[in-house]
């Protein structure tokens, strides 16, 4: 056994994507290597700013060798009456490598077929590696880019590679750069190009040329580093998840250290501050408490030499920045929120949609609409719905997108707008992301459920749909944000009965001329998904929400409906749903109408048609109020009626008075079934 090295070296990489490259280059070389039937031992991945690799321990010298047993044809057909070979038996031998005089018969479920045993011995493991130049080639990323003559997309320009098993070199060449054992330390603090003597000697070769390879090692590192400092300062340095992530794949060598800038910016709003050192400095904030300091912590891609210099390269930038910030907040205050509106008008939202004004409006009259379902007071409704967007023309947002709404928020304060109506301009874009909070004031939440209802339909009105991993305008996330909004807050209206109301809204207006009945059913099945989705976080089963699933219900019910209906699987409820889908199936051959017990002809006729008649009321009872529970506790005192009165009634009698009596029963019943769950979508 040897180990396998596979280094791509690259142009500084975006941080974002480096771990799922490096996630993914793993994958493939276990995947190649599981496909060419060679075993190997662990596997363990590399990624810096300038590389992603993958090191490969106890690889098999060669690989396993293939015995199959092939099936041919059937004997009819692979010989003639004489017992001839067929032109098909023949092919079917000289396709897999073998003559006639290898096949022979054996019986399958009854019928012969030609058979044949293949045995392949196993190549040596170096004869196949080179086939490692297609996992280079075939890597995938969100973006790709050419440079200079090559026809390759890639994410960045390959700029060397390393290949080795033992340690012996694999040949391959993509786009010019050619394999070998050479590789390149810290771009600034490396003495130049450093050979691999074998792969497990990788890592601990690229340390001493002031690279730490291991991403797992880097985040260490800094994370110890930061703690040091702030031990030292007597500070609380929080640590982001996200921004420690990015910095770690900023960075070969990292060397923390801090700076500070001047305590007057800590008059600027907190966020303005945090955003200015996360977003656009990616600096760790500084906290005594819970109080923000004037200073912060940086991650440098180097040594510890100079530190002075470098500290206070960084505090000249963020005095810019925080100048700047300073500059816009306080233009920014002289200006009245009602002077800003019309700008909006001037503000294109998209070419196909009119300007931003225009859709303030009909997100204001919408979200009108829609106050009463959250107990909102119609006048903030009305005053938050017509400034919710007055920020986007503020210069701070200009230059800090990332602040839309929480300086809104500020500003209304500021200018004595209501609280509730202030906060809902920076609630109105909530939830922002997966795991964010609804909006917690009723206007908040009527008017973030109507921007987010109006775009989604608006685009989809205009035939801008999601598709694959294309989603421009961010659709997918509004739309599982209007499906929490609508859980959260206990809203008794079905998504359809939502989407309907705002497309009838949107044709009216003449937003789109688009067929509106295809666009509603074109966003009920993209709400579907939705709300499959969040079912399945909520770690419903996959044959309980087939079986639940629907947009015709409000989300409240819908969570309430997964939830009773997998609590009822056991084994004690296997002839229940079994019933229940037997009634729904024989159903589905009549039509509704009226039961006329005189036509009755048995005893358990009579006893399921007084059953029915005093458990229909409750079902119907509990499914109107979402308690699902009670519905399918009612349903359980039809199990025993429903068997007896299969075992001795034909449903479907050769009399059609009588044959009409009993589907019009079956009919009945169903229709009330198929009001609590799709009983036929369970697996039991």
């Amino acid at each position: 056994m040897r180990d396998l090295l596979l280094e791509i070296g690259l142009e500084e990489l975006p941080a974002q994507y480096v771990l799922r490259s490096e996630k993914q280059l793993g994958e493939r070389v276990a995947a190649f290597l599981s496909d060419a039937r060679v075993n190997f031992g662990a596997v363990t991945v590399y990624s810096t700013p300038r590389r992603l690799a993958v090191l490969v321990r106890d690889v098999e010298e060669s690989q396993q060798d293939l015995t199959e047993t092939l099936r041919g044809p059937a004997k009819k057909i692979a010989q003639d009456a004489d017992g001839n070979w067929s032109k098909a038996a023949a092919g079917f031998a000289r396709g897999r490598g073998l003559s006639v005089d290898d096949l022979y018969f054996a019986e399958e479920k009854g019928v012969e077929y030609v058979f044949a045993d293949r045995h392949e011995s196993g190549q040596s493991t170096a004869s196949l590696l080179g086939g490692l130049e297609d996992v280079v080639r075939g890597m995938t990323f969100p973006k790709n880019m050419k440079w200079g003559t090559s026809s390759l997309r890639y994410m960045r320009p390959i700029r060397w590679l390393v290949a080795m098993f033992g340690t012996e070199q694999i040949d391959f060449e993509i786009e010019g750069v050619k394999t070998g054992n050479v590789t390149r330390g810290h771009r600034f603090l490396s003495k130049g190009d450093v050979t691999i003597s074998s792969p497990d000697r990788y890592a601990a070769t690229l340390e001493q040329e002031f690279v730490v390879a291991s991403y797992d090692d880097r985040r260490e590192r800094i994370e110890r580093q930061i703690e040091q400092l702030a031990n030292e300062q007597g500070w609380t340095v929080p640590l982001d998840a996200s921004l420690l992530e990015e910095v770690t794949n900023l960075v070969e060598w990292p060397t923390a250290l801090f700076g500070e800038f001047d305590a007057s910016y800590l008059d600027l709003p907190e966020e303005v501050l945090i955003t200015t050192m996360k977003e656009h400095q990616r600096y760790f904030p500084v906290y005594v408490g819970d109080t923000l300091q004037h200073y912060f912590v940086t991650v440098r891609n180097g040594n510890a030499d100079h530190l002075q210099n470098v500290a206070k390269g960084n505090e000249k930038v963020i005095r810019a920045r925080l100048a700047d910030a300073v500059f816009f907040y306080e233009e920014d205050k002289k200006t009245k929120i009602d002077d800003q509106l019309d700008r909006l008008d001037r503000i294109v939202f998209h070419e196909k949609l009119g300007t931003t004004g225009a859709k303030v409006r009909r997100v204001q009259q919408l979200a009108l609409t829609l106050a009463p379902l959250f107990s909102a007071d119609a006048q903030k409704v009305e005053r938050a719905g017509k400034i919710h967007k007055f920020d986007l023309v503020s210069q701070m947002v200009y230059e800090f997108t990332e602040l839309q709404g929480v300086m809104g928020e500020k500003y209304a304060l500021q200018q004595g707008e209501d609280k509730e109506v202030a906060a809902a301009i920076r609630e109105h874009y909530m939830p922002r992301f997966a795991g964010d909070a609804s909006p917690a004031t009723p206007t908040g939440a009527a008017l973030a459920l109507a921007d987010k209802l109006d775009s989604i339909a608006a685009f989809f009105g205009v035939g801008m749909i999601p598709s694959g991993s294309q989603d421009p305008f961010a659709l997918r996330r509004q739309a599982q944000g209007v499906v929490q909004i609508l859980g959260d807050w206990h809203v008794d209206l079905p998504v359809d009965k939502l989407l309907s109301q705002v497309v009838e809204s949107q044709v009216e207006a003449g937003l789109y001329d688009a067929d509106k009945e295809q666009v509603k059913a074109q966003l009920n099945d993209f709400f579907m998904l939705r709300l499959k989705y969040r079912l399945q976080e909520r770690q419903v089963r996959y044959d309980v929400i087939d079986a639940v699933l629907t947009t015709g219900l409000p989300v409240e019910q819908l969570d309430a409906r997964a939830e009773a209906v997998q609590n009822m699987l056991s084994d004690e409820a296997k002839q229940l749903i079994e019933q229940l889908t037997r009634v729904v199936n024989i159903a589905k051959k009549g039509e509704p109408g009226l039961v006329d017990p005189a036509l009755f002809e048995n005893a358990e006729e009579k006893a399921l048609h007084a059953a029915v008649e005093s458990t229909l009321p409750e079902t119907h009872e509990a499914v109107e109020v979402g308690d699902y529970t009670r519905a399918i506790t009612s349903l359980r005192a039809l199990e025993q009626p429903i068997s007896a009165y299969f075992e001795n009634t034909m449903v479907m009698s050769d009399v059609e008075t009588i044959r009409h009596n009993r589907l019009s029963e079956m009919k009945r019943l169903a229709t009330t079934i198929e009001r609590v769950a799709d009983f036929s979508a369970l697996v039991l």
